[in-house]
């Protein structure tokens, strides 16, 4: 149980908590301060607590001291923490760093010198009253008013605020909190946009250096919701980010909103778990809480029958492995194609440096901020190693030295396909319906199509869906990506499976498998197998010829493989919303 320090004030450590409910993650729950405050009666607090408590395990809950600027009372707060230190409940704080979230999340202008003081006053407030504080994800600026436009000069938006927001990170943030509080930790929580960051001054290259640790917003909701976020998103997120701070991604972040699909909210929290955030924090205390004739939280029942059959076993799993994708810092461009590639099965690892031990890298458009990326290919591909590139990169790099590789044109035209060709592809593969592309033209022989998008009605012209080129001792490839990033899922299997023959040669395992089925691998022969798709579908596993029997980690059961000349060859039978956790049998 947590002791409660006086000094002036109660002071609740997060670390003297009992916690440790389960064997590979802690569970938090977030407190707005509008429940926050109305913790002041201890009849509500008492039923909300019973109410999600009473079905999942809780090991923290984050007290929110601001957000909107409303502030919780230094009375309510204490009562507030003693109860949870008496459940054996860690303790933490919160800040939302909002004037008016439902105006379009309005938040502090940060060259405003009464709102830089407001802000530094509601850090010490919260530094005060505890030893960890994280700040949910609106500490970023979309103002736009006369003093920040006038403060902005001729630097562009993006550019201001980069600076701007480092500097307030530093000066009203982590300072003023580690001054009146020396063991704080604090923590910037970071929402699920990430290629959008610099343009509203979230800095991912400078300020995981100076916060303690960094909190990934792995809420994607609906894909068809306003941020057409995949599912794989929630995981892959949570990886690029832990590469970004290794060791310092404090955990992920679920909330319910936007989350129409049955399921989704379940799959939320799986897929953080699957990523192995050591941190689930279930936002907020007031959503969980459903009360009806007899005081329930349906969001808690559903978060702890997750959290309880993933704990029994993602301790067997080793470490998240995927193709290295290379994200230079503050780069946009062909925006979150790596979680839509996660999407039609092939597992992602988006980096923030060029991966040069990798064998096969993944660059998409984002590359082209790195002023030396063709040098960075021709290195690697000098040394053996193979690079793909997309269309977009393709693009952004014509005349700009990839030449010195192999002369393609990106036309700048766009062409229609739904019938596909390719040496390897086998059977027919043909779309439901038209597939816009940009089209790519080479030069025979010194370039070749794995894959070929048929443009005509007549089967008489097309264009290169997957090209290759040689150079040195290495392959490059070009993955044309469609207009609209959800077309891969159009794709038929055959050129589905050329492109994972590309991009996943180097792992142990591949899909053979409809788009909207997802691979999850691990270093030490595990992974597993999710649908996506609305319907039961049968998956097909190849692995490595070592492999010769998996075991289905949850219920026990053993699958044989059938030999082929790529491999061994499972096959398995998935339902919506569900996935099957596999382990090679040595």
């Amino acid at each position: 149980m947590c002791r409660i320090l006086l000094a002036g004030v109660l002071t609740v450590s997060a670390a003297l908590a009992s916690g440790n409910n389960y064997k590979n993650f802690d569970v938090a729950v977030y407190s707005r301060v509008y429940e926050t405050r109305q913790m002041k009666d201890p009849a509500w607090l008492e039923s909300h607590w019973e109410a999600i408590s009473r079905n999942m395990k809780v090991d923290k809950i984050y007290l929110e001291t601001h957000r909107d600027t409303v502030m919780v009372d230094q009375e309510t707060l204490d009562q507030a923490k003693k109860f949870f230190a008496g459940k054996g409940v860690k303790v933490a704080g919160g800040i939302t760093a909002t004037i008016n979230e439902r105006n379009r999340f309005e938040t502090f202008c940060y060259s405003d010198p009464a709102m830089r003081q407001k802000m530094k006053e509601i850090v010490e407030f919260t530094a005060r009253n505890f030893d960890e504080i994280i700040l949910d994800d609106f500490f970023f600026t979309d103002c736009k008013s006369d003093g920040e436009i006038q403060a902005k000069g001729d630097k562009s938006w993006t550019a201001y605020r980069l600076a701007l927001m480092e500097e307030a990170g530093r000066n009203l943030v982590v300072n003023p909190a580690k001054a009146v509080n020396p063991k704080v930790r604090v923590i910037i929580k970071y929402p699920n946009w990430y290629d959008h960051f610099q343009y509203l001054g979230f800095n991912l290259e400078a300020e995981p250096k100076y916060f303690d640790k960094i909190y990934t917003g792995t809420e994607t909701r609906d894909p068809a919701g306003n941020q057409h976020l995949q599912q794989y998103h929630g995981y892959s997120i949570v990886r690029y980010f832990e590469n970004v701070k290794p060791g310092g991604n404090a955990g992920g972040w679920v909330d319910q909103g936007g989350a129409q699909i049955q399921g989704r909210y379940a799959e939320q929290i799986w897929l953080t778990l699957f990523a192995k955030a050591p941190e689930v924090t279930l936002f907020n205390i007031g959503s969980l809480y459903q009360p009806a004739a007899v005081p329930e939280s349906q969001a808690a029942h559903i978060a702890g029958e997750v959290f309880a059959k993933v704990d029994g076993f993602l301790g067997d799993l080793g470490k998240p492995i995927g193709v290295k994708t290379y994200k230079p810092f503050h780069s946009s461009g062909e925006d979150f194609l790596p979680s839509y590639l996660g999407m039609i099965g092939i597992p992602m690892d988006i980096v923030p440096e060029f991966p040069v031990e990798a064998k096969t890298v993944l660059l998409t458009e984002q590359a082209k901020f790195d002023p030396d990326i063709v040098g960075k290919i021709k290195k690697q591909l000098a040394g053996g190693k193979d690079v793909v590139i997309t269309s977009g990169l393709l693009k952004a790099l014509q005349g700009k030295g990839l030449g010195d590789i192999v002369e393609l044109e990106y036309t700048g035209q766009t062409v229609s396909t739904r019938e596909f060709q390719g040496f390897r592809l086998g059977g027919a593969n043909k779309a439901e319906s038209d597939i816009l592309v940009p089209e790519i033209r080479y030069a025979t022989n010194d370039a070749w199509e794995i894959v070929s998008g048929l443009t005509s009605p007549t089967r008489t012209s097309g264009t290169p869906i997957l090209l290759s080129a040689r150079y040195s001792k290495g392959m490059l490839y070009v993955l044309t990506i469609p207009q609209a990033l959800g077309d891969l899922y159009s794709y038929p299997a055959g050129v589905l499976r050329a492109i994972r023959d590309v991009l996943a040669k180097d792992m142990y395992v591949r899909l053979d498998a409809p788009s909207r089925v997802s691979l999850f691998v691990y270093d030490n022969d595990r992974f597993i197998v999710e649908s996506f798709q609305e319907n039961p579908v049968d998956a097909r596993i190849v692995t490595d010829k070592r492999i010769l029997k998996l075991r289905d980690v949850v219920s026990g059961a053993e699958l044989s493989g059938e030999q082929s000349a790529g491999g061994t060859v499972f096959t398995t039978k998935l339902e919506r919303a569900s996935y099957r956790v596999f382990a090679a049998v040595k």
